[in-house]
């Protein structure tokens, strides 16, 4: 029993950790996206974000993610903002 009981696949601490921020991006994004008030851009924003996320989703480049993490928090703030504003 010399080997590793992980199996190859294991991913480092600093790729959970990355990937935990993703999936909570992700989970935010849906939520915000609910507040939409018009079915019609519900939709297109939810499969946009589902379509984002899946394209990118073997990216493997550290510095490419974490361009994607930025760039997804930027969309985030926006539709809050715009969320916000629509409802003032």
């Amino acid at each position: 029993m010399a080997g590793s009981r992980l199996p190859s696949a294991a991913l480092s601490l600093k790729q959970f950790l990355q990937r935990q921020r993703v999936l909570g991006i992700y989970r935010n994004m849906l939520r915000t996206i609910r507040q939409v008030p018009d079915e019609r851009d519900r939709r297109y924003l939810r499969d946009w974000a589902r379509d984002e996320f899946k394209r990118n989703k073997n990216a493997t480049d550290q510095d490419a993610i974490r361009m994607m993490i930025t760039q997804a928090n930027n969309h985030l703030e926006e539709l809050q903002k715009s969320l916000a504003l629509a409802g003032s």
